[in-house]
């Protein structure tokens, strides 16, 4: 169970600090570095945010890592201060989603059904373009929709449909990594799987921390500001994403926990020299398809990423795994997140006033995504904040949802 959940977000995990070490002109080695410390930091975090310790942690079966919302200012600030003044706006700005995690109670008002529905049911939509270019091989792949690479990707949807579906027991929750692995094994003797990267991978290496010094700058803390606003917001949603998967009351208390935990585990990360930790979305999915949310799952799946973060042949073992063999997993598990929501907004009244929120959110929120563009000449801070359709849809539905009086309270007053 807990390797389903690693497989479902490595490829996330991994994706930007390659992204960063690339833009920034890293060697293979500092980028090998920056890699498994952010898997071994990815580990923690999740082990944190599942079992919980005193305040910090949601206690529910969630998956942590870095996230694209950082990738703008990690590199704005990487160009001018190195890796030294990444770790120092790491931490220095993780303070914010801490502070703002004692604030989540009196926020969390603002969350009623027809909102965590719409974010949740936003956060898969979303979602669902990443999905689709694994599928096709990935993004600027020279065989991009291929014939091989989608039939790789729907023979994996399709093993993975049936044994869900006819499936009884462990082999029905372990679905989806039985499809991976098949789909895995069945890119070796096509050449799609280049093992000779596990092969160069040093055996033991342990993340260093302050390996790069520390340099602070208030610029480069401002500028990793309203991407940790964004991720606070992000979480939220998840955390209600998470708790409608699992059955689970999702209280002020435990998403305020969930906050902390993305604020606390980034501090650790700016300690070992990786990127800032937040919630992952991709695995809400996993636990809505396999009916298993027991939090000793994403206990030991955070203990095996530290370990993968330790042994780097192990993690880069995974890290081959081919583009469309992800996609294939995540078309089905992406849809069942926005299924989740759809059926939360089935259960409201959905007058007048709640369909203009949820039409209009639905609408900007899908927009910013196919259409990441438009936003190109707005302020920087700006385009961090509305780049997610998560974030910009949360924030429509939210702002809405405030200004769109009820009428019919407003006449019973």
């Amino acid at each position: 169970m807990a390797l389903q959940h690693i497989l479902a977000a490595f490829a996330g995990i991994i994706a930007v600090p390659l992204v960063v070490c690339t833009a920034l002109g890293f060697s293979v080695p500092q980028t090998s570095l920056v890699v498994s410390a952010s898997i071994f930091v990815a580990g923690i975090a999740t082990f944190i945010q599942s079992k919980g310790i005193g305040p910090v942690g949601a206690r529910v079966p969630g998956m942590m890592g870095t996230d694209f919302t950082f990738v703008n200012p990690t590199i704005a600030v990487g160009s001018q201060f190195g890796m030294a003044g990444i770790v120092a706006a790491t931490l220095s700005a993780s303070l914010v989603e801490i502070v703002l995690s004692r604030f989540i109670k009196p926020l969390m008002r603002f969350f009623p059904p027809l909102i965590t529905g719409t974010v949740v049911a936003l956060i898969g939509i979303t979602l669902l373009p990443v999905s689709m270019d694994w599928a096709a091989g990935g993004v600027g792949s020279e065989n991009y929709g291929s014939l091989q690479n989608l039939s790789i990707a729907f023979g994996v949807m399709a093993l993975t449909l049936t044994i869900a579906h006819f499936g009884r027991g462990i082999l029905r929750a372990a679905a989806v990594f039985i499809g991976m692995v098949v789909g895995y094994l069945v890119c070796i003797p096509l050449g799609l799987v280049n093992l000779s990267a596990v092969g160069d991978a040093p055996w033991f290496a342990l993340p260093n921390i302050f390996a790069y010094g520390f340099h602070f700058n208030w610029a480069s803390t401002l500028a990793f500001v309203p991407a940790y606003i964004v991720s606070t917001i992000g979480t939220v949603g998840i955390m209600m994403a998470i708790g409608q998967a699992s059955g689970t009351t999702m209280s002020s208390k435990r998403v305020s926990g969930g906050v902390l935990a993305d604020g606390v585990g980034s501090a650790i990360a700016g300690v070992f020299g990786a990127g800032p930790n937040t919630a992952f979305s991709q695995n809400v999915g996993l636990v809505t398809l396999t009916k298993v949310a027991s939090r000793r799952v994403m206990i030991i799946a955070g203990l095996i990423l530290v370990a993968l973060g330790i042994f780097p042949k192990l993690s880069a073992l995974i890290a081959v795994m081919p583009q469309p063999v992800l996609g294939g997993a995540g078309v089905i598990m992406f849809g069942l997140v926005a299924a989740q929501g759809i059926k939360t907004l089935a259960t409201i009244n959905l007058g007048d006033r709640e369909l203009l929120i949820v039409s209009v959110a639905f609408a900007l929120g899908i927009g910013v995504t196919v259409r990441p563009d438009m936003l190109a000449n707005l302020p920087s801070a700006l385009q961090m904040i509305l780049s997610s359709g998560i974030s910009t849809g949360t924030l429509v539905a939210l702002l809405l949802n405030i200004v769109l009086v009820n009428r019919k309270t407003k006449e019973t007053r």
